[in-house]
């Protein structure tokens, strides 16, 4: 039997369609939030942080956490678990992680007019005009972000990625029931030898891409028949011992017989590749209104292995924090237009106090030491210090967090 996927435009009434073709197929129904949930359990990656991978917004530590890679590696591993099944319907934004040449999936796109979808919007949840506007808006610009990091197609209604596309505004929900029953009784839906073989290789492809990962790598994974292509699109050094290197670490995974490296387009451009160290801190944030020296600091920090994400105020950093995209080490200035930064240490301490906060100042005195330690910085350095022993600094402020991590797990 086959699955169903179902991409939607919000406010187009995707749940009382989902229903209805469960209703008559005794499909089983799945959500974001159950898939979410497996790979949760499979990762052990909090909830709220894998369901960030739908926003267009990504977190600006994400280039040395890997979360984001990580969060979608673990989604494809869930999907492919439960691809193992059948006679699924597949709602929301996971269903789009599905390789093409699964095909035993029907793809199905559900939208309509704007002008009923802000209606729509504006009777449930009993808005404005206007306001229903941006938000049916907003809700298109995320589509279009997940479609095109997924695809490279800036359309998510595009045609092109779905095998049925349907006006839920012109079309009455038996009508659309109906079509979708019908097109599932053609055997080309049907779970056959190839089809069969390409889920295998999208659970290679998964646990390929969670082994590299794991050990700081970005490359792109293909699998087919159970050879493994790797990808590397940026440039490095040594290209032969990371193809080595990449090459060890993916024929661990079972399943995949053979592993072959390629270059791709973006090899030849200017980022260059970097294996992300986790045995350091993985989210450092430099907080400071002198941009030029931040930045200094940040590139010096970077040849020691510790890379940085930067802000210019403290309100932008306790923004950060506030949205749950907390650094683990702060490297705060004192001295600072709007809120100081001894406003920020006492905000940062009271409401996530394992975030570890050094204070880098030229201009404090032995008050402002004494009340920055009561309030729980770390440290408390000079502009002036040398940058082995703010690296020293950083990195035992690292230890404190992995020992503190520790007795909480062992507790």
């Amino acid at each position: 039997m086959p699955v169903i996927t179902v991409f939607s435009g919000s406010y187009c009434n995707e749940k009382q369609i989902v229903q209805e073709i469960a209703s008559r197929t005794g499909y089983r129904k799945l959500t974001d939030e159950d898939i979410v949930a497996e790979a949760s359990r499979l990762s052990g990656i909090p909830e709220n942080k894998i369901v960030r991978v739908f926003s267009d917004k990504v977190s600006v530590f994400n280039r040395l956490t890997r979360e984001r890679e990580r969060s979608l590696a673990y989604l494809r591993m869930a999907l492919a678990t439960y691809l193992a099944e059948d006679a699924l319907i597949i709602g929301g934004f996971a269903g789009q992680l599905i390789p093409t040449d699964i095909s035993h999936v029907l793809r199905i796109c559900l939208i309509a007019d704007m002008t009923f979808r802000v209606a729509t919007a504006e009777k449930e949840l009993k808005i404005s005009s206007s306001e229903a506007n941006k938000i049916v808006h907003r809700d298109d610009v995320q589509f279009a972000a997940w479609v095109h990091m997924l695809h490279g197609v800036y359309d998510p209604w595009s045609p092109s990625l779905y095998d049925i596309c349907l006006p839920t505004d012109k079309t009455s929900l038996e009508d659309i029931a109906m079509t979708i029953e019908q097109t599932i009784a053609n055997p080309v839906f049907k779970l056959a030898g190839p089809s069969r073989s390409a889920v295998d290789d999208f659970m290679i492809a998964a646990n390929v891409e969670i082994a590299l990962v794991k050990k700081g790598h970005d490359v792109t994974v293909e699998v087919k028949d159970g050879l493994v292509t790797l990808t590397i699109n940026k440039h490095v050094l040594r290209l032969s011992r990371l193809e080595e290197e990449l090459k060890e670490i993916a024929l661990t995974v079972p399943g995949a017989t053979a592993v072959e490296t390629k270059v791709g387009p973006g090899y030849y451009q200017t980022d260059v590749y970097r294996r992300q160290d986790f045995d350091v801190p993985s989210k450092i944030l430099l907080v400071d209104d002198e941009k030029k020296y931040v930045q200094t600091l940040s590139k010096r920090l970077m040849m020691r292995e510790l890379d940085s994400a930067v802000v210019y105020d403290g309100e932008s950093a306790l923004n950060l924090v506030n949205q749950e995209d907390e650094p683990d080490v702060m490297i705060l200035d004192l001295r600072m237009p709007g809120i100081d930064g001894i406003e920020v240490l006492r905000r940062v301490k009271e409401t996530h106090p394992a975030i570890e906060v050094i204070v880098l100042t030229s201009q404090g005195s032995e008050a402002d030491k004494k009340t920055c330690m009561e309030l729980g910085a770390f440290a408390f350095l000079s502009k002036s210090v040398d940058i082995e022993e703010l690296s020293k600094t950083i990195k035992a402020a690292k230890e404190k967090i992995h020992q503190t991590r520790t007795e909480t797990k062992s507790g």
